[in-house]
């Protein structure tokens, strides 16, 4: 939705993957086991017609018991280039890091789930008191970004999230 409320050449959406991670799924695609075309395999009851992507979602542990075997963080960000409001190029990078070990503790969901279901709760609670408004569909790059960011950081025993962001202004690449 953002290029319907931002002048933006170009809006992308990236997810970054470890390279272990990135080594198995290389592998599964080279042995065609990432495939959705079935193929014919025998079974105790005679022969029957697969995708290979189907047996490995069948073999793989079911996803709700992976969170308390996970460790490490996991940080969700938003980069950007552009022209500041002084007309000179700027670029930044806002992010916000959530720890696994963290969010299994407070809320029993592993840190990506919790992650994305935080940013709806502060913006139902900022729509909520009043301090965002507006009518029909509008996402979060049309509301005031201070004061998400702000309830978001705020101590929880002040009516906050405890949650910690960060903004990184970098240098714009030919500068």
């Amino acid at each position: 939705m953002m290029p319907r409320w931002l002048d933006a050449q170009r809006v992308t959406f990236k997810y970054g993957l470890g390279e272990e991670f990135i080594g198995v799924l290389k592998t599964l695609h080279q042995l065609h086991l990432d495939s959705t075309t079935p193929i014919r395999v025998r079974s105790a009851n005679g022969p029957v017609e697969v995708a290979p992507r189907d047996v490995v979602a069948a073999a793989l542990p079911d996803p709700a018991t992976l969170g308390p075997r996970m460790r490490g963080k996991t940080c969700a960000g938003m980069w950007v280039t552009g022209t500041g409001i002084d007309g000179n190029p700027r670029e930044v990078y806002l992010y916000h890091v959530s720890d696994n070990e963290w969010t299994m503790a407070e809320y029993e969901s592993q840190c990506v789930v919790w992650q994305t279901a935080l940013n709806p709760v502060v913006a139902l609670e900022l729509l909520a008191a009043g301090t965002w408004t507006g009518a029909g569909v509008c996402g979060p790059e049309v509301f005031d970004a201070q004061p998400f960011l702000e309830l978001m950081a705020r101590p929880e025993a002040e009516g906050g999230y405890g949650q910690k962001w960060g903004l990184e202004e970098r240098t714009p690449a030919g500068s």
